[in-house]
């Protein structure tokens, strides 16, 4: 039996499976403008052939790893042959909400504050949430405004920061071990019918800022860098 196409989103596709579970079929388009990858980027703005195996690569690296430090994730299991990885189901906030963490003043955090910070300055696992709106340009929303909302409870919210600096601190970690920086990076959180938080989606080199000797390392020659 086939399964059955329920969302086609910018670099995924979303299949609903016989088990209760989800197949995510990852792509080669990437977020950017101008023919130029951007994580930051609402919309999709090029192509690069393979870059959907690594992505599937790194995210199976990452989510084994999360998974194995008590981290609740939505993985289950993957398929490189097909680009595909099963994931438990889950709820996502709102219609859809990102969750940044900074290490370094740089992209938009830059280009919101840079009257109040330089180019490059260090922050501490700073942690911002975006609600996903293309036409409203991903607009930032604060813990209060999220709760007032009813996105998610105060609960849900303190899960959720907590989980993102512990996730993003494996990465960093893993990066810096291959003499690689981790700026910052990207992610989707939902939760399970008790309410439960679980990162979802992916953890992808297309999702993070990463440089090496102070240089920014293109989301292709970094997947090569990390699986050297």
């Amino acid at each position: 039996m086939e399964n059955k196409l329920v969302y086609t989103g910018k670099t995924k596709n979303v299949y609903a499976l016989e088990n209760g579970n989800y197949l995510l079929k990852f792509k080669d388009d990437c977020t950017g403008k101008d023919g130029v990858f951007d994580p930051g980027e609402n919309s999709v703005g090029l192509t690069i052939d393979g870059v959907g195996d690594v992505n599937l690569r790194m995210s199976i690296y990452f989510f084994e790893k999360i998974n194995a430090a008590g981290i609740r994730t939505h993985y289950v299991s993957a398929n490189l042959n097909d680009t595909t990885m099963e994931v438990l189901p889950a709820k996502v906030f709102g219609k859809g909400l990102e969750v940044i963490c900074r290490y370094k003043a740089v992209g938009s955090f830059l280009r919101r504050y840079r009257d109040y910070v330089e180019e490059g300055a260090n922050l501490p696992a700073y942690v911002e949430t975006t609600f996903k709106n293309d036409d409203l340009g991903d607009p930032l929303v604060t813990k209060d405004g999220l709760i007032v909302l009813g996105v998610m409870t105060d609960e849900q919210y303190d899960d959720i920061k907590r989980m993102t600096q512990q996730i993003t601190k494996i990465v960093a970690d893993e990066m810096k071990v291959r003499g690689l920086d981790l700026y910052d990076i990207k992610f989707e959180f939902g939760y399970d019918a008790e309410g439960k938080v679980m990162l979802i989606d992916e953890i992808a080199s297309g999702n993070m800022r990463v440089y090496k000797d102070g240089k920014y390392i293109d989301p292709m020659t970094l997947s090569k860098l990390f699986f050297a």
